[in-house]
C-alpha cells in the first residue's frame, strides 16, 4: 500500500468532501485494481462531510434510507455504474434522482473493498475465524483478494458451518465435497468466489468459504475434493463497509450508520 499524502486534518467531527475522497482513494488503493465498477465518487453531493452512511448495495430503497437518515455520504461496496453507458431512465433515474435531490455524495469501492489488508471484507472474516498464516489467495483478474490459512485448530464441517451462520446470521449452505471431514486449512473469498475451487485444492485447502454458490462450479467442489461453505453474498460484504466507517470515524471523528437492506442471496 503506498503511503499516505500528508493530509492536513480538519476539526473532528467534519472533513472537506475532496479532501476525504483524496484520502479514501489513497487508503483503498484504488489504482492498483482492474474493476469495472468506477470507484471512487460516483455522485458530487455536498461540499461538507459531517455523516457517513454505509451499505452493501447502492438499491433506491438505500438511497432513499442513507436521505431521511441525513447522511452526507453514502459509502456502497456495490455502486451505482459498472464499467458502461448507463441511461439514466427508469429505476436508475429515480436512484440518481434520490441521491441529487438529497445532495448526497455516492461513493463506492468493490474489489478495493474486498481486497484491503486491514479493513476488506476478507481480512475481517478471516481476523473473527481467527484464520492462522494468512497468505494471498482468490485471483480476480490478475490479483488474489482473498486469504487462505489455517484454523487455530481443525473442527467438524458442520461446527465450521455452525461458526460462520451465527458470525453473518445467515443459515450456510454447505457442500461437503471435501476428501476430509473436517476444517483445518481455509481459504476465504467474500462474494462470489466459487470459482476459486481448483485454486483451493491446488493450495491444498480442505474448505473454501465464499458468498454465492454458481451452477456451473457445483460440481467443482466433488470433483476437487473441496469443502464449500456458502454464507451469502450479501452477508459475506457487510464488513468491509462497516470496518471502513469506523476507520473514517477514528481519523475524523465522523459519525456513521451501517444501513442494512439484506438480499438473502
Amino acid at each position: 500500500m503506498p503511503a499516505m499524502s500528508d493530509l492536513s486534518l480538519p476539526a473532528r467531527g467534519e472533513v472537506p468532501r475532496d479532501q476525504l475522497v483524496r484520502y479514501l482513494g489513497e487508503y483503498l488503493n484504488l489504482g492498483a485494481f482492474k474493476d469495472p465498477s468506477l470507484n471512487g465518487l460516483q455522485i458530487e453531493g455536498t461540499p461538507t462531510v459531517r455523516r457517513v452512511a454505509v451499505s452493501v448495495d447502492t438499491s433506491l430503497k438505500t438511497l432513499q434510507h442513507a436521505a431521511d437518515s441525513g447522511a452526507d455520504l453514502l459509502i456502497a461496496h456495490h455502486g451505482l455504474f459498472w464499467g458502461q453507458p448507463l441511461p439514466v431512465t427508469g429505476p436508475h433515474r429515480e436512484r440518481v434522482r434520490t441521491a441529487l435531490m438529497a445532495d448526497l455524495n455516492v461513493y463506492a469501492a468493490h474489489i478495493p473493498l474486498d481486497a484491503h489488508p486491514e479493513v476488506g471484507n476478507n481480512a475481517m472474516i478471516a481476523r473473527a475465524l481467527s484464520l492462522q498464516n494468512p497468505v494471498p489467495f482468490g485471483e480476480w483478474a490478475g490479483t488474489k483478494i482473498g486469504l487462505a490459512g489455517e484454523l487455530p485448530f481443525e473442527q467438524s464441517l458442520q461446527d465450521f458451518a455452525d461458526r460462520v451462520q451465527k458470525l453473518t446470521g445467515e443459515i450456510c449452505l454447505v457442500h461437503g465435497g471435501g476428501r476430509s471431514p473436517t476444517v483445518g486449512r481455509l481459504g476465504v473469498l467474500s462474494g462470489s468466489g466459487a470459482g476459486s475451487i481448483p485454486e483451493a485444492a491446488a493450495l491444498g485447502l480442505d474448505t473454501l468459504l465464499t458468498g454465492e454458490p454458481e451452477h456451473k462450479h457445483f460440481h467443482d467442489a466433488f470433483e476437487y475434493g473441496v469443502n464449500v461453505v456458502y454464507a451469502g453474498h450479501y452477508e459475506t460484504e457487510v464488513f468491509g463497509v462497516r470496518a471502513l466507517a469506523a476507520h473514517l470515524e477514528d481519523r475524523f471523528g465522523l459519525s456513521w450508520q451501517f444501513l442494512h437492506h439484506p438480499t438473502g442471496l
